[in-house]
């Protein structure tokens, strides 16, 4: 009947309409064309390629097949993969929670003048931006540090410090797709506001260490490389940078661990640094020791003291095997004043996750005085990689604990009312829909993974009884198939 429908209301008006046009198109007279003008090939085959764009476009258009795929940058989450994100995010809730966070959320779309408190007008280029039917100016969010600055700032001295927050939000840049990137993720941040002391970066990485823990990562796998802005503030002061010069420097020796150093050293002298002071300062970075640090400082400099404090307590944390000082971590954005960290895949060399101290960055939003935070942003992407990788990702198979089959559709109504017993008590339970012969229906049972089935039949119903089968039994194993009194049932 369906397909008798399509053919009479498509088909066959579809065909009528083609016939017409044909019928009218070989009696009207041939118009003359113009002569096309001389094109040179490049030209004619660019032509020829937008005349095929044009075309598949039409064709797409009028196609009665929509696109599957999602788009370009984006995930679907089909159940199997929705499974393991949920997997990842209760790893993620249950370390929040044993920290004792708080989580938030904030919307998706945000005035796009919020992020460019932040990052300046340059953003307007990286973010999915619009202008509303009311001709505001928004944003779907890039990150979730300026949502988190609006809220502190809204809740103002009604906020009890220092404050735990955490969030899992959804995230939208518009940059270059490659693996591990895409144009949408989800990330897990967690922050905590109104703390000045270097316990709460200590309290972070120890979170940060406890999830990796629970992946079944260890620190042969996984490596936190630890520095301080402060520290480096006073190494590229001793070498004559500092105001807004020493911003700029930050960003181009973050690329020490991603490029070779003749690189920076081009990009330093670009900015006008002097060849020698160049080469110092790439050295001191690379050391990769805070002694060598230590070095360039007085003895009793506060910022290494504080650092030092900082490698105790991860010591008492049982976290010192995961961490490592590594004066090339700059971490390029320059609202991180102290401690900054990058968590790295020790195999692939990829950044997983990063974070630091923004002790001025709420003044940027209004604050009217600076405000200590210091907090993470762990993306999702790039650690389901690293666990796919390492073979560490859970096999998530659907499935069901219950599925009721009834004997037949006389049996309806009973099954039904099994189902809904079972799920009273808490049950994960599914029923049979459709009228199917019962093989097909235990057929059905095992291809969705239920683990048991509960079988309605009339002679065992006027008993006041029901059938359990054991799905994860075999045949003739005790307590494979049994029969229940309806009453007992759980």
């Amino acid at each position: 009947f369906f397909f008798d429908i399509i053919f009479r209301r498509v088909a066959i008006p579809l065909l009528f309409r083609r016939m017409e046009a044909a019928l009218s198109n070989s009696q009207a007279p041939p118009a003359a064309a113009p002569e096309p003008p001389a094109a040179t090939a490049p030209a004619a085959a660019g032509a020829a390629g937008k005349e095929k764009k044009k075309d598949k476009k039409a064709k797409d258009e009028s196609s009665t097949m929509i696109e599957t795929g999602s788009v370009k940058g984006t995930r679907d989450w089909p159940p199997e993969m929705m499974r393991q994100r949920n997997w990842l995010w209760g790893l993620w809730r249950e370390t929040a929670r044993k920290f004792a966070f708080d989580e938030y959320d904030a919307p998706i779309l945000e005035e796009e003048s919020l992020y460019k408190r932040k990052a300046g007008e340059e953003i307007s280029e990286q973010i999915y931006n619009f202008i509303t039917k009311d001709d505001t100016k928004v944003s779907l969010r890039p990150e979730m540090t300026p949502s988190l600055a609006r809220l502190v700032l809204q809740k103002g001295k009604a906020m009890i410090l220092p404050a735990r927050w955490y969030t899992i939000c959804q995230c939208w840049r518009f940059e270059a797709i490659q693996k591990g990137r895409k144009r949408e993720h989800y990330q897990w941040n967690m922050d905590i506001i109104g703390c000045k002391f270097v316990t709460a970066e200590a309290e972070l990485i120890a979170a940060l260490v406890d999830f990796l823990k629970a992946t079944g990562l260890t620190s042969r796998d996984i490596t936190i490389k630890i520095n301080s802005r402060k520290i480096l503030q006073r190494v590229l002061a001793a070498q004559g940078i500092t105001g807004d010069l020493f911003g700029k420097v930050c960003v181009v020796v973050d690329k020490l661990e991603k490029v070779e150093p003749h690189v920076v050293q081009k990009d330093l002298e670009d900015l006008g640094v002097e060849t020698e002071t160049a080469l110092k300062i790439i050295k001191i970075l690379k050391s990769g020791t805070l002694d060598d640090v230590k070095a360039e400082l007085a003895a009793d400099d506060e910022y290494v003291k504080e650092i030092e404090s900082f490698f105790d307590m991860m010591e008492a944390y049982g976290c010192r095997d995961w961490v490592a000082f590594t004066p090339s971590v700059v971490r390029g954005l320059v609202y991180y004043t102290g401690i900054v960290f990058e968590g790295f895949d020790r195999k692939g060399g990829r950044a997983i996750f990063g974070g630091g101290r923004y002790d001025e960055l709420l003044t940027k939003f209004g604050a009217t005085q600076p405000i200590p935070c210091c907090g993470f942003g762990f993306g999702d992407c790039v650690i389901m990689d690293v666990l796919h990788d390492r073979k560490l990702l859970p096999k998530l198979p659907a499935a069901v604990q219950d599925i009721v089959i009834p004997w037949n559709e006389s049996m309806r109504n009973q099954a039904v009312q099994v189902a809904v017993k079972l799920r009273a008590a808490g049950r994960q339970v599914d029923i049979v829909l459709d009228a199917r012969r019962v093989k097909n229906a235990f057929s059905y049972a095992d291809r969705i993974g239920a683990l048991r089935v509960i079988f309605v039949a009339p002679d065992e119903w006027e008993k006041g009884d029901v059938k359990v089968k054991d799905l994860r039994k075999k045949e003739g194993e005790e307590g494979h198939e049994v029969t229940v009194k309806f009453a007992d049932l759980v």
